[in-house]
């Protein structure tokens, strides 16, 4: 047949798989092994089926590829909130190593108070996902449940350990909040504020809990008052510095429960004319990006969070791969680092 005269098929579904095989003067069968398995086809065939794609616009239907084999090609990664770029990295390493085995990540964000968990765990079991990342808004959401009972493997992901319900990948976050602690203690500090968002978040107590650690090693005369910010963006961090502001004894450091707040800290401490870090020192967590490029670059103590995604998907797709039971789920602890900068005058 001459491909000249051919005209691409149209229809209100768009061209299907017949479609491309007629045009192609191929068989449907080699259409379909062009697609799932071109190793099977010669160069030659290859290209021709690959022309006729083009020509027709074809696109191949998921949906109907996961009726027949009922495996998707897509992971979920479900976040706390995409705002916060520390997120972003996350999302950046799992779709770097979904990539490299041939998937993609659907990544979608809950809210700061996981509002919307439910409702995106629930869809993606609705579109068979391989798997789910998830970081929990909570220590216990009995949403991954329905997950497990679908036979839906997750991981968590910046989450408290999962015991042997399912694998994990975190940062000590504990040992971060002693870097930081001891960081200011050996500046002088013994009067601090540490700035939190939601306390329901394990990552928030265990920072707390890891200042409080290093500030009690520091000697009995250490204190740290804690104040809590109605968001855990740059706009909770100004209202939290308006009330450091009115204490009776304000201190000489505050510690961010993360960056964003910190960075609307130091953006409100600016404007007051507070200098920092000669009046206040600061000290935020996640070394994000805008961290370093801040007016006063920001000291702050770094997850690696591009790692944290990589490893949760390495986990996820072990599991995956691994049906016959084989499989042991795995707790991965990633260590932080701090990095100063001037905003401690270090």
């Amino acid at each position: 047949m001459n491909h000249a005269d051919r005209t691409p098929i149209s229809g209100s579904t768009g061209p299907g798989i017949k479609d491309v095989a007629q045009y192609a003067d191929v068989s449907v069968g080699t259409v379909s092994n062009v697609l799932n398995h071109p190793q099977r086809v010669s160069e030659r065939t290859r290209e021709r089926v690959q022309h006729a794609i083009r020509e027709l616009g074809y696109v191949r239907s998921e949906n109907a590829r996961q009726l027949r084999g009922g495996r998707s090609r897509m992971l979920a990664l479900l976040v706390l909130d995409l705002a916060n770029p520390f997120y972003v990295e996350i999302a950046r390493g799992a779709q770097e190593a979904a990539r490299a085995a041939g998937l993609g990540v659907m990544v979608c964000s809950s809210g700061p108070d996981g509002a919307d968990e439910s409702h995106y765990l629930s869809l993606f079991a609705e579109h068979r996902v391989r798997g789910v990342l998830v970081t929990p808004a909570a220590t216990t959401t009995p949403v991954l449940g329905t997950l497990r009972r679908q036979g839906i493997p997750y991981v968590l992901v910046d989450g408290a350990p999962a015991a042997t319900d399912a694998c994990s990948v975190a940062v000590d976050d504990i040992v971060g909040g002693e870097m930081a602690g001891r960081h200011l203690a050996a500046a002088g500090h013994r009067s601090i504020a540490y700035v939190r968002g939601d306390a329901q978040l394990h990552q928030v107590s265990d920072r707390r809990t890891g200042i409080l650690r290093a500030l009690n090693a520091a000697g009995e005369s250490a204190g740290v008052t804690e104040i809590s910010s109605h968001t855990s963006g740059v706009a909770g961090g100004r209202d939290a510095f308006a009330r450091i502001l009115g204490l009776p004894d304000r201190p000489t450091a505050v510690f961010c429960s993360n960056d964003l707040i910190a960075l609307g800290v130091l953006q409100a401490a600016y404007e007051a004319g507070i200098s920092v870090p000669g009046e206040l020192a600061i000290v935020g967590y996640d070394d994000i990006e805008y961290a370093a490029s801040a007016a006063v670059p920001l000291t702050s103590v770094r997850q690696p969070a591009r790692e944290l995604g990589f490893r949760a998907v390495d986990l996820l797709l072990n599991e995956i791969d691994n049906t016959d039971g084989t499989h042991c789920h795995r707790d991965v602890v990633l260590l932080p680092e701090l990095v100063v900068r001037k905003s401690t005058g270090l």
